[in-house]
């Protein structure tokens, strides 16, 4: 997959979900609002499922945080919370990023002596770097939402896609630390 085409995906999606929830929220328009909204699940579905397909570890945060940040992009000013949320999550996967970086970086090694060793510092036995805490924060509030009550059922679905994508993004990030730990 194209990561371009995903991005773009990505952002249509987000842009019809806002649209659809604005048109729930309008007198008149819930019907449209609902036609919008459906197509942004479906085709966010679509480019999540694209990116899982690749098992890249890139293509799968990226995503993520293309959803993320046109969120805030359309997140009221009055909606401290929300925004001090995805703020938060937006940083730690620019932390993700740059840990996707060095571990492809031989030198990544040093992560084995200046991580510690013991069980809640490690992954699968590797280093729990800013990119697994990316992941692993990020699911915790994935698994928060998906706790909300009265959130359809069609953006649970696409929430547990966003949830999968995680994990398997996690995965493929503890390949790249086997190879470059020479533990593959």
């Amino acid at each position: 997959m194209e990561l371009t085409g995903l991005i773009n995906s990505i952002n249509n999606a987000v842009i019809s979900i806002v649209s659809g929830r604005k048109g729930f929220a309008t007198r008149g328009m819930e019907k449209e609002g609902r036609i919008f909204y459906e197509d942004g699940i479906s085709e966010a579905m679509t480019a999540f499922a694209d990116a899982l397909s690749t098992a890249d570890p890139l293509a799968l945060i990226l995503a993520e945080y293309t959803f993320l940040s046109q969120e805030f992009q359309f997140c009221e000013e009055t909606d401290k919370d929300t925004l001090g949320s995805l703020t938060q999550a937006i940083q730690s996967f620019d932390d993700a990023f740059l840990a996707l970086q060095a571990v492809e970086d031989p030198g990544y090694v040093i992560a084995e002596k200046t991580h510690p060793h013991n069980s809640k510092y490690r992954i699968s036995g590797f280093p729990k770097d800013s990119f697994h805490i990316a992941c692993i924060s990020h699911k915790t509030r994935i698994q928060n939402m998906l706790r909300t009550p009265g959130i359809d059922s069609i953006e649970k679905a696409l929430l547990k896609q966003r949830f999968a994508n995680l994990s398997a993004a996690q995965n493929g990030y503890i390949e790249k630390q086997k190879k470059v730990l020479g533990n593959a």
